[in-house]
């Protein structure tokens, strides 16, 4: 029987840490789940989130996985806390799920010289205020500038920001964010979705900003959680397998996937209940 670690997002964003994941972890057996049929989760209330993401969640233990990546931001900051110490005591006690917030706080102040960053993620994301709590925890003194970019996601999953007009709407938002202060000199990237436009981003700061994507991060976070519990490194198998699954139209993921994953992948259906 395989033990696999899942990675689970609302959509096809997760993909782009599940790629940083592989490839630094590759002898793992992986489950990757992307809820497509109820994304994108950015506008929707933390009940709903909390219910779709622990829906999940037990989908990706019933396959087997006793330790579960929230590759998500909005989940991350709407419902992994409830999910810890709520839900999880009650289902699977042994099981551990681990979002992708708190290793981004861990480390993201020693990025920045002039100690402003700022933050770009989903309307819920930003809303939450998760980011300025868990980073506020490592870097009491560290000025969190945050700016909501709800246009971004779709651009991205309808592939229209390939297009020459997405680059208005991707501009309109880094201009909102950099004029809240003249010090920023670090982008947090606080949806996994948003790589994708890291040349566009380029091109309106060049250079001079660190602009800084989440997936090595949470990579290396994940290597450094199973080298301190060894109790859950040996419950996972090493076959250096991959699985992905979707909720809407597995032909229609595979598609777009490869562009957030780098690879060719194919998926099959997955219902959530």
């Amino acid at each position: 029987m395989k033990t696999p670690i899942g990675i689970f997002d609302s959509g096809y964003g997760g993909l782009t840490v599940f790629a940083a994941i592989a490839e630094l972890l590759p002898q793992y057996d992986y489950v990757y789940l992307g809820d497509n049929a109820r994304a994108p989760y950015g506008n929707r209330s933390f009940e709903t989130i909390h219910q779709y993401t622990l829906q999940a969640i037990k989908w990706l233990f019933d396959k087997g996985c006793p330790l579960v990546v929230l590759a998500c931001n909005t989940a991350s900051a709407k419902a992994l806390s409830e999910l810890q110490q709520q839900d999880l005591p009650c289902i699977a006690p042994e099981n551990r799920v681990l979002g992708v917030i708190r290793p981004t706080a861990e480390i993201i102040g020693n990025y920045t010289s002039t100690g402003h960053i700022g933050i770009l993620g989903t309307k819920g994301t930003i809303a939450s205020g998760a980011y300025k709590v868990e980073i506020h925890k490592f870097f009491p003194d560290l000025q969190v500038h945050s700016q909501a970019c709800p246009l971004w996601v779709p651009l991205i999953e309808t592939n229209e920001y390939t297009q020459p007009g997405a680059q208005f709407f991707i501009d309109k938002y880094l201009e909102a964010l950099l004029s809240q202060h003249s010090a920023i000199d670090v982008l947090l990237l606080a949806c996994t979705h948003y790589p994708l436009l890291i040349p566009h981003i380029r091109q309106y700061t060049g250079n001079a900003i660190k602009v800084v994507a989440q997936g090595g991060i949470v990579a290396h976070s994940l290597a450094d959680y199973l080298h301190r519990h060894p109790e859950m490194e040996t419950r996972l198998t090493t076959n250096g397998t991959a699985q992905f699954y979707t909720t809407d139209d597995p032909t229609d993921f595979n598609t777009h996937a490869t562009l957030f994953y780098g690879k060719p992948i194919t998926a099959m259906g997955a219902h959530l209940s």
